[in-house]
């Protein structure tokens, strides 16, 4: 189905509701294994996906299934905690639909962030990367059907997807908080079968430095209705080939958990500056 602007009210309207005011400024959207930053919200106020109109249904491990709204580090958030996926079954504009929704709640920045595999072998899991651009090998697009000009143009601009002062703000504070950070580019796939060597070998030629299942059709949604967009990606695995060893959905959430200081400490103190 495509979704009309006055579905997408209805979807604000309600959470309006149950908000009592409050207007969240920065978007995040919290990837595998990392929903934990959701835990730190003061004041919470927490809607589970499936009470929201439209909403669909978040089934990936690690995903708690719930917008988060409240303070942290003195900016007012909504958190999703948790997203949803394209091989979850769901539509690309079911994939999107919130995003769209926090921006007529007054988002203006969305932080996104996700679990990746590490196609760059300079590299190491671990990692923290900076999504400085992204490659959708993809055919469909999140904006396909009607364009809704409430939101943004027919044909928006993609050469700024990831905002450079964002960019520059998040490598000022990994400097000062001895944060290793790379910054490449994310390869978005949409699974949920990992990729082979010889897609992993593709990747590398194309010019990609991680892999990954989600964060792509967001990015777009997000640029299209103007906002500003800050990309973290947590280099779980060496992506399928380098290693000589089977990929697994445990290996990713355990490197998750492993990470989630310098994660966590990243995003807050980009938060606290913004």
């Amino acid at each position: 189905m495509s979704f009309t602007f006055a579905d997408y009210q209805t979807s604000a309207d309600y959470l309006r509701g149950q908000l009592k005011g409050f207007v969240p400024k920065v978007a995040m959207v919290l990837g595998s294994g990392l929903g934990y930053l959701a835990e730190k919200v003061e004041d919470p106020i927490a809607v589970p996906f499936y009470a929201i109109p439209y909403f669909r249904r978040s089934t990936a491990p690690g995903h708690a299934g719930r917008l988060v709204f409240g303070k942290l580090d003195g900016q007012n958030v909504a958190v999703m905690q948790g997203r949803f996926h394209h091989y979850e079954g769901y539509s690309f504009e079911d994939v999107t639909f919130p995003i769209r929704v926090l921006r007529l709640l007054g988002a203006e920045t969305l932080i996104v962030t996700n679990a990746a595999g590490c196609v760059n072998e300079s590299w190491q899991a671990g990692d923290l990367m900076l999504i400085g651009d992204h490659i959708k090998l993809t055919l469909d697009s999140p904006l396909c059907g009607p364009n809704l000009p409430e939101f943004g143009p027919r044909f928006p601009d993609s050469s700024y997807n990831y905002t450079p002062a964002l960019r520059k703000l998040a490598h000022e504070v990994a400097q000062e908080q001895g944060i290793p950070m790379r910054e490449g580019v994310y390869l978005y796939l949409p699974g949920p079968q990992y990729e082979t060597p010889a897609e992993i070998r593709a990747a590398r030629i194309l010019g990609a430095d991680a892999v990954g299942m989600s964060t792509v059709p967001e990015v777009i949604v997000a640029r299209h209705c103007g906002m500003q967009v800050l990309g973290v990606t947590l280099l779980t695995n060496m992506a399928a080939g380098i290693l000589d060893q089977p990929l697994t959905e445990e290996e990713v959430l355990t490197a998750a958990q492993e990470g989630k200081e310098k994660f966590s400490g990243l995003v807050r103190g980009c938060l606290e500056k913004m």
